[in-house]
């Protein structure tokens, strides 16, 4: 996802592997023009992290990866996506096949795109604080 214009670039794959990862990484690679850095912010899952994963951004120096805390996915917008098009298609819709499921969720990703927003805080930074000292507190 673009957190700049809200635009999405994704794919469905049947595995969350490095292979999966490193195609999408070319992808992004190939169609983003060539004067442009691409800051990606992701999870801590260990597909991420492989060795080939490393090596392959070791050599593609305008790539910078940010990593988010565990347990903090409420920071990355893909999760929030996630959420959105869980809640608008795949939670209501009825899929015969998986393929099907696949074409929809592509649909949804053109749609999107149509007239992509990107997601803004609307929480203060003195609410979140506040949110996290009482889980603190609660947790203590």
């Amino acid at each position: 996802m673009n957190s700049k214009t809200g635009e999405v670039y994704g794919q469905c794959h049947k595995r969350h592997s490095q292979n999966e990862l490193l195609e999408f990484f070319r992808h992004l690679e190939r169609t983003t023009p060539g004067e442009l850095d691409l800051h990606l912010m992701m999870d801590n899952y260990a597909t991420h992290k492989t060795e080939r994963v490393r090596q392959w951004l070791a050599r593609h120096p305008r790539w910078h990866i940010h990593f988010i805390p565990t347990h903090r996915s409420w920071l990355n917008q893909v999760e929030r996506f996630f959420a959105k098009i869980t809640n608008d298609m795949i939670r209501r819709g009825s899929f015969r096949s998986v393929g099907e499921l696949k074409s929809s969720i592509q649909r949804y990703f053109d749609a999107h795109n149509a007239d992509p927003k990107p997601f803004r805080w609307t929480a203060t930074p003195e609410a979140i604080l506040s949110k996290v000292e009482n889980i603190c507190k609660t947790l203590s």
